[in-house]
C-alpha cells in the first residue's frame, strides 16, 4: 500500500523522531511511505480557539493535498479526529488503527525492553474511537511488559488550549495522571498523541520521575 504521512505541527516542531518511526514501522511491512511536502497545520488549533474561518481555509487545503491517496497516517488522534470530523477526510487514520483496523496486523516485528504503562488518550478514546488497537500491539512487542494504568479513561489535563486557559484545572489533573503513572511501577508510559505525552512528559519531570514518556510509534519502531 502507498500511504501518506501526515506529520502534524507538533510533530514536526517537536517530536520528529515520532514521524520516523511511522515510517519505519510500515517499510518493515512492506508498505511505500510518502510525505507531501506542502502540507501545513490541519486546522485543530485555530478551530479550538475560534477562529472557524481560518479552519475550514486550513482544512480545504488539507483535503486537496491529501485526498488522492488512499489511505493518510498520522502519529496523532486529535488531528486525525479533526479533519475525518470536521473535514470529511475519511482516508485518514492514526497509526494503531491503521495497522490494526485497516491492514489486520497485530506484531509489527518490535522489541522493547522494559515495563510499560499505556494512556488512552481523550481523542483516541472519544473521537477516533482507536479501541484497543494500541494494546493489540502492546502485547505483540518482545520482551515489552504491559502494565494497566489506573483510572486510564481520566484525562491528562492537556487539552491543547485548556492547559492554557485552565492552567490551575489543568495541573491538578496532570498530577493524578503522573500519579497512576508512577503506581504502576512501569519505567515508560506510552499513547498514540505526542501533545498528551508532552503534557504527561513534562509533569513526570518535575516531578523528579524516572518514569519516561514515548509514542506507541517509537516503540513498535524499536527491534
Amino acid at each position: 500500500m502507498r500511504v501518506a504521512l501526515f506529520i502534524t505541527c507538533l510533530g514536526d516542531t517537536l517530536f520528529p523522531q515520532t514521524g520516523k518511526a511511522v515510517v519505519s514501522v510500515l517499510e518493515r511491512l512492506g508498505h511505500e511511505v510518502v510525505f507531501p511536502e506542502e502540507q501545513t497545520c490541519c486546522g485543530q488549533m485555530h478551530l479550538n480557539s475560534g477562529y472557524a474561518d481560518e479552519a475550514a481555509e486550513l482544512g480545504r487545503r488539507f483535503v486537496e493535498i491529501f485526498g488522492e491517496y488512499d489511505a493518510v497516517v498520522s502519529p496523532s488522534s486529535s488531528c486525525v479526529g479533526t479533519v475525518r470530523e470536521e473535514w470529511g477526510a475519511g482516508n485518514v487514520f492514526e497509526l494503531s488503527e491503521l495497522l490494526v483496523q485497516r491492514l489486520g496486523v497485530e506484531d509489527v516485528g518490535a522489541s522493547f525492553d522494559g515495563r510499560v504503562t499505556y494512556h488512552p488518550t481523550c481523542h483516541s478514546l472519544r473521537v477516533t474511537r482507536v479501541g484497543d488497537a494500541p494494546l493489540r500491539l502492546l502485547r505483540n512487542v518482545r520482551g515489552l511488559e504491559l502494565v494497566e494504568l489506573p483510572r486510564a479513561d481520566e484525562c491528562c489535563g492537556f487539552g491543547g488550549t485548556f492547559a492554557i486557559k485552565n492552567a490551575d484545572t489543568s495541573s491538578a489533573m496532570l498530577a493524578d495522571k503522573c500519579a497512576a503513572v508512577e503506581s504502576t511501577g512501569a519505567g515508560v508510559c506510552t499513547a498514540v498523541d505526542g501533545s498528551c505525552l508532552l503534557q504527561i512528559g513534562g509533569g513526570l519531570s518535575r516531578r523528579g520521575s524516572g518514569v519516561r514518556a514515548v509514542h506507541l510509534a517509537e516503540i513498535l519502531a524499536a527491534t
